[in-house]
């Protein structure tokens, strides 16, 4: 893996350059001087969309619809936008762009732009991550608007594309209010994923540089505003730095390095305005030709455009084989959610149970066993149960037990196995012979053979279980209606996740 991300200052062109190449260059220019005088790692970022089929064809030359008419008022070309890139380049920054579209992502491609940027409004637009991990170029994920089961999500979808990313932290509003801007959550992020660069994309006001100062003291490695140049004809938004307050900003956070230190971080709160705000830029899903109730829709048979609006199926949400509820006519919006499956069950909790490894910073390495208890039904899963890693079976047994946050395991003894739990992260209930204790990560809790006991946890656990050998159906449950139950209808084994 290259170092491409760390202590990189991102100068993102605000308002897309007005759609002027001159004015583009004259930011470049600005931009170049900054990073010559600061001696700094920066990149220039621009915005690619290929506007002939990122709107809907109805929506092209509505004034109504929020973003259009900035967005065709500021197009440029291939050629136009190449020469920008040139520049870029010439200044000695790194090139950079952020594609809302299949097609603009051939155009960097084309260009050999150094690191690919996605919106927070296309982060989980998995039509378009895919084609971008196909670029095996590097990228860099903004958060707004997020969740940490959305960003769990997106890092498990990255992972397996082997690419090189990194996140950034972002409050989506414009401008974004000082209290709702969450620098702890950059602590979180590094915590959940350090093998992964986490940086700060900024929207707050362009004379306070204390916040670019905390977020490098949060962990931030990646640095991001909006950058403009005012002239007689254009002001600068209220978000958007002119270069006075970018050189400053970049000195601020310079200095910052030298004196931070890290702090803890908790969750993450998300405002209904940045869920707005990225809605708007969303690409929602319609229909390229008639159907039927009761058809199934595939892929060859939606186009993604926006806007996007309300209940409609989203790009990232769309999957093969939707079935129709309604008649639906050619340029119609979809809207059918997804079903949720035990497919789908397995799949959200293995998603959550990863990310409380991550969180732990435990590794488990390539050799395991999955297998998820549901004594009750998948359905019930999250209630009742546990996620159970075999690691070690010989005459001594290794195991990792996963409890998600208010899931109980019920009632039960073993026969031939003793077993001893080692409590790593979160917080553990153990009831032995109806004796509770309260464990606290490193706690040690021996159970012995015919020692009927259970287990749950309030915020979610990890423990480790040492014991002797595992022997299939050694154990007893005291529910009747799980002690009946062949072991294979109340286990789902995997072997890779």
């Amino acid at each position: 893996m290259s170092n491409i991300f760390e202590d990189l200052f991102i100068f993102e062109m605000a308002n897309s350059h007005q759609g002027s190449v001159e004015h583009g260059l004259d930011i470049v220019h600005a931009m170049g001087k900054i990073a010559r005088k600061y001696n700094i790692k920066a990149a220039v970022k621009l915005q690619y969309r290929n506007l002939d089929n990122f709107i809907h064809p109805d929506y092209v030359n509505r004034q109504d619809i929020k973003h259009v008419p900035r967005f065709m008022s500021t197009r440029l070309n291939y050629d136009q936008f190449s020469q920008i890139v040139d520049a870029i380049r010439e200044e000695g920054m790194v090139t950079m762009v952020t594609p809302f579209d299949e097609d603009s992502v051939d155009w960097c491609m084309d260009q050999g732009i150094d690191i690919i940027k996605v919106a927070s409004c296309s982060a989980l637009d998995f039509p378009l991550l895919l084609k971008i991990a196909e670029t095996h170029k590097p990228v860099i994920l903004s958060t707004g608007g997020k969740t940490v089961a959305d960003i769990d999500k997106i890092y498990n979808f990255m992972t397996h594309k082997s690419c090189e990313f990194a996140f950034m932290h972002c409050v989506a509003e414009y401008p974004a209010p000082m209290e709702r801007l969450q620098l702890d959550f950059i602590d979180k992020l590094n915590r959940r994923y350090p093998h992964i660069t986490i940086g700060y994309s900024g929207h707050e006001d362009p004379e306070d540089n204390t916040i670019p100062m905390l977020a490098v003291a949060k962990g931030a490695k990646i640095l991001e505003r909006h950058v403009g140049l005012p002239t007689e004809a254009i002001t600068l938004n209220a978000y958007s730095m002119n270069p006075a307050q970018a050189d400053k900003w970049v000195e601020a956070s310079l200095n910052a390095k030298n004196i931070c230190t890290l702090k803890k971080s908790d969750e993450k709160y998300i405002s209904q305005e940045e869920i707005d705000s990225l809605h708007s830029l969303m690409r929602g899903v319609y229909l390229k030709h008639d159907v039927k109730a009761g058809e199934e829709i595939k892929r060859e048979d939606v186009f993604f455009a926006m806007p996007c609006f309300d209940k409609q199926m989203t790009s990232g949400e769309f999957y093969d084989g939707v079935i129709a509820s309604k008649d639906y006519k050619a340029n119609d919006e979809l809207h059918e959610k997804k079903k949720i499956t035990d497919i789908s069950l397995v799949r959200s909790v293995i998603h959550d149970a990863k990310g409380m490894l991550y969180e732990a910073g435990i590794a488990l390495g390539n050799d395991f066993e999955v297998e998820l208890s549901h004594h009750y039904g998948m359905q019930h899963f999250r209630q009742f149960g546990a996620i159970i890693i075999n690691i070690i079976n010989r005459e001594y047994c290794k195991k990792l037990i996963i409890v998600l946050p208010g899931q109980y395991h019920p009632v039960h003894a073993h026969k031939e196995k003793e077993e001893t739990f080692q409590l790593l992260y979160g917080d553990l209930k153990v009831t032995i012979s109806g004796k509770d204790r309260f464990m606290e990560p490193g706690d040690i809790q021996t159970v012995l053979r015919g020692e009927k006991h259970s287990f749950t946890s309030k915020h979610g656990a990890i423990f480790e279980e040492v014991s002797t050998t595992h022997i299939k159906n050694d154990s007893y449950y005291e529910d009747e209606k799980i002690s009946g139950l062949d072991p294979i209808e109340r286990k789902t084994i995997m072997r890779r996740w």
